[in-house]
């Protein structure tokens, strides 16, 4: 605990010391322990930036850069005040005066010159570069690599976690390239500064010795000029390094070890290449004037390196093992595996990708959302939504697809929201649908949405019109998204809490298809399935007379009744619509056995008008904002549904059992008749 006390206020304090650095006097001892300090610091984060494994694991060296810049410039700083001061700057900078450059004021230049053109114009320039076009790239390269973690997740490839690591992953590269390209303008800036220092310094020296000391021009140039060269070389070579550091940090690429590895390993990996490299080195003793012996070292150290190396015949044959091994394009396993069908799609056209980016899209948080929604109201668990862009779809449009098959398609133009309502003309945009009601609207400029809602529209935006159409197509495509796999997994739920229910259900009774067949054809006339407990009993109770498949579904629409008819239920109320007595009479004689289920064997007339007559009534309740029901005898529910289905009439039939279990007040607001012309 103390000691991440002791770090966590390592930095601040150093800091607020450089910043006092900066205005108090130094002592020598203590510039010289300080000057240690910067060149061992920048020595350390040179080895660091070659040992890390990837840049991201440096992520802190941005913010360092700074802080290191900031130090050696007061360190320039309090050598000036000493040099200027005093005239002398303590025993570090005046070895690096005297002794590295041999005391000579030009040679000394010239080496402070050489080092500031090769960290400025070689190490930096370059580093500033590779980093603005990494940050570029980073940057532009978010998008998609935010939608392929998304698009794993959905997929169900990895888990809530692990995406959520890999996003910060992508967030903290963005973050750190963006720093680089900043931190590279520090080191660029520190180079400039050192040359406008030296020269302010070699002035300052000059006429401080002359005019304020007395001494002769040639003293003042011997004394001041060599502590200031000696200044700038000592500043200059942690400036050289950490420029280094620089470029090694935003150069690394996708290598799996650390540089010296990397390098080592991958020079060596060319037997042929050592051989010529050591066969020129020896070559180059045959001519004229130069020195034999350096090229003959040489030569000879990298030809015996080359025979320490494995021979790449056995690499090329432990190479080709793999290969052999791999499957080939046309075998069974890789067939199978691009043969595979995503239970649920929705595709993008390419310009519609921003509604995945993190950075303003929310549509897959939609998604995730559309799940568990679905999964409280339907009693299944969606299956995960494969998000991807599709280059075949037409520009500004998507695709949702079942099993690899269109199910539904729309429109959402980028920068657009989609007004319906009437008094639009005035607005600017293209026509389009609300692909759910269809119902007319016109994608407008996003900036007019306000304008929009004055003039008394609906306005949507494209996420939401694209979630609300994949809602509807989950729900009338429920019975088809309800796999045998998700009825091992209701079953296995149910297991756990009335373990009873699920043991005497199955396999005794009834196996997971006929299971299966039940629940999806509740799912198929919109009956939730999430009281499974109440099913199970029900089809257990059932199975022990018949397991007719109408019968099952029946058995547990009945045990599911009061639930059935609170769907269709509106203050209180259920609005009925009635058969005729006699004619539900004629239609239960009518009845006939089949392998598909029972089936009403009456004339085309009558069912045409039986079909049309329900209709009328229930589209004249529509209009008064109700939702009626047909009832009949629980035997003639199931053939009735399918006769008014097979009209394409989605008129909900619920049976007197159903209804019976309902604590609603039952209104009755139309009888169905099936008169017709030419009837008996």
């Amino acid at each position: 605990m103390k000691n991440r006390n002791l770090s966590k206020f390592a930095v601040p304090v150093g800091v607020i010391g450089i910043i006092v650095m900066m205005v108090v006097p130094l002592p020598t001892f203590l510039l010289d322990l300080l000057i240690a300090t910067n060149i061992t610091v920048a020595l350390l984060v040179l080895l660091t930036a070659m040992f890390v494994e990837r840049p991201l694991d440096f992520s802190v060296f941005p913010a360092l850069l700074l802080v290191l810049t900031l130090f050696r410039l007061a360190l320039n700083i309090s050598a000036t005040r000493l040099v200027l001061r005093d005239g002398d700057a303590g025993k570090v900078i005046h070895a690096f005066g005297d002794f590295v450059v041999g005391g000579s004021l030009v040679i000394g230049l010239v080496i402070f010159l050489i080092l500031i053109i090769v960290q400025m114009i070689v190490v930096t320039k370059g580093a500033e570069r590779v980093a603005e076009v990494g940050a570029r790239f980073t940057l532009d390269a978010m998008p998609g690599k935010q939608m392929a973690i998304d698009a794993d997740l959905n997929a169900g490839l990895i888990d809530e976690a692990a995406a959520k690591k890999r996003r910060a992953d992508v967030a903290a590269e963005a973050d750190f390239y963006g720093a680089m390209d900043g931190g590279s303008k520090f080191v660029k800036g520190d180079a400039i500064a050192a040359i406008i220092i030296t020269v302010i310094n070699l002035v300052g020296g000059f006429a401080v010795g002359m005019l304020q000391q007395g001494m002769s021009p040639a003293d003042a140039m011997n004394q001041y000029s060599l502590l200031t060269v000696g200044d700038g070389l000592v500043s200059q070579i942690p400036a050289l390094l950490l420029s280094v550091s620089t470029g090694l940090i935003t150069t690394r690429s996708a290598t799996s070890g650390d540089m010296g590895s990397s390098v080592t390993a991958q020079l060596g990996q060319n037997k042929l290449a050592l051989r010529i490299a050591g066969g020129a080195a020896l070559g180059l003793c045959v001519i004229p004037g130069l020195p034999k012996l350096p090229f003959l070292i040489i030569g000879a150290v990298v030809l015996l390196i080359a025979q320490k190396l494995k021979d790449p015949e056995p690499e090329a044959a432990l190479a080709a093992v793999p290969e052999v091994e791999r499957p080939s394009p046309d075998s069974p396993e890789q067939l199978l595996g691009e043969m595979r069908v995503d239970p649920l799609e929705l595709a993008l056209s390419p310009d519609l990708v921003d509604l995945v980016d993190t950075n303003g899209g929310d549509l897959l948080d939609r998604v995730r959302a559309l799940r568990r929604k679905m999964a409280l109201e339907l009693g299944i668990v969606m299956p995960p939504v494969r998000t991807r862009d599709d280059l075949d779809l037409p520009l500004s449009s998507y695709a949702i697809r079942i099993s690899g098959v269109d199910a539904g398609t729309g429109q959402a133009p980028p920068g657009t929201v989609l007004a319906i309502g009437d008094g639009l003309q005035a607005l600017p945009g293209r026509a389009g649908v609300e692909p759910v009601f269809g119902l007319a609207g016109k994608w407008v400029p996003a900036e007019l949405h306000y304008q929009a809602e004055l003039s008394g529209a609906t306005v949507v935006d494209r996420a939401s019109v694209i979630i609300t159409h994949l809602a509807e197509i989950v729900r009338t495509n429920a019975s088809r998204l309800l796999g045998r796999e998700d009825v091992r997994s209701l079953t296995d739920m149910v297991k756990r809490t009335h373990p009873v229910v699920v043991e005497e259900l199955t396999p005794a009774l009834l196996s997971l298809g006929q299971i299966q067949r039940v629940l999806q054809a509740l799912l198929d006339e919109g009956v939730p399935v999430r009281d499974l407990v109440r099913i199970f009993e029900s089809l257990s109770l059932r199975a022990k007379v018949s397991v007719d498949h109408d019968g099952l579904v029946e058995a547990a629409r009945s045990a599911l009744g009061p639930a059935i008819a609170a769907q269709y239920t509106s203050q209180g109320r259920l609005t009925v619509i009635t058969l005729d007595p006699m004619l539900e009479q004629q239609l239960l004689e009518s009845l006939r056995p089949s392998e598909t289920g029972a089936f009403m064997a009456i004339d085309g007339m009558r069912a045409e008008a039986i079909v049309s007559e329900a209709a009328r009534l229930v589209e004249a309740a529509e209009q008064s904002g109700i939702t009626p029901v047909l009832a009949c005898s629980p035997q003639l529910r199931l053939p009735l549904m399918r006769l008014l289905r097979a009209g394409s009439r989605r008129v909900q039939v619920l049976s007197y059992s159903e209804i019976s279990g309902s604590t609603a007040q039952i209104e009755t607001m139309g009888v169905v008749n099936g008169a017709y012309a030419g009837a008996a």
